[in-house]
């Protein structure tokens, strides 16, 4: 996803900030939720982004809606608010988890896969994937894929490991078919 100047600009300013409070952690994890809430519901966003609705009935209903997270975010997303950007709001997002993780040696990765995975799937999953992007761990979020028929598939950043039955079958298929 490209990112603008100005969003790489506030995601390093909020990484610095969340830094020098000791909140990195923290930070990250509320930030990929508000990303989530802001993807799943377009018509928040389309609020958040009208000119027709005044700044302070805007920054009162992210105060009210992000109440549980760290206040530097409500105050970061009032900024944006402000500044007439709130529409970069995701790239800004984006930027300040690029960056969280390489500063902690976390890589981002999906992985796909027939049921829900256990922590201790997740785990397993992360010491051996890490190892094989140059980082000490992984971020995993797991998404249901029945067409796997069974095994995984695992994407980190643009790279893909799968090792699925569905793609087993499609690679015996080829060589018995020629």
């Amino acid at each position: 996803m490209s990112q603008s100047t100005a969003a790489n600009r506030y995601a390093k300013a909020l990484f610095q900030l969340a830094q020098e409070q000791n909140l990195l952690n923290e930070v990250t994890e509320d930030l990929r939720e508000v990303k989530i809430v802001l993807e799943e519901n377009n018509n928040l966003f389309q609020l958040l982004d009208s000119p027709k609705i005044d700044s302070d009935k805007k920054k009162a209903m992210l105060s009210e809606l992000f109440a549980s997270v760290q206040p530097i975010i409500v105050n970061a997303l009032k900024l944006l608010v402000d500044k007439k950007r709130i529409h970069e709001v995701v790239s800004v997002i984006d930027a300040f988890v690029a960056q969280a993780n390489d500063a902690q040696g976390v890589a981002d990765a999906v992985v796909f896969s027939t049921h829900t995975l256990t922590d201790e799937d997740k785990q397993r999953i992360s010491t051996a994937f890490a190892q094989k992007v140059g980082k000490s761990a992984l971020h995993i979020t797991n998404e249901i894929d029945a067409s796997l028929i069974g095994g995984i598939r695992v994407q980190i950043g643009n790279q893909i490991y799968d090792n699925s039955v569905a793609t087993k079958l499609a690679c015996l298929e080829r060589e018995l078919i020629g």
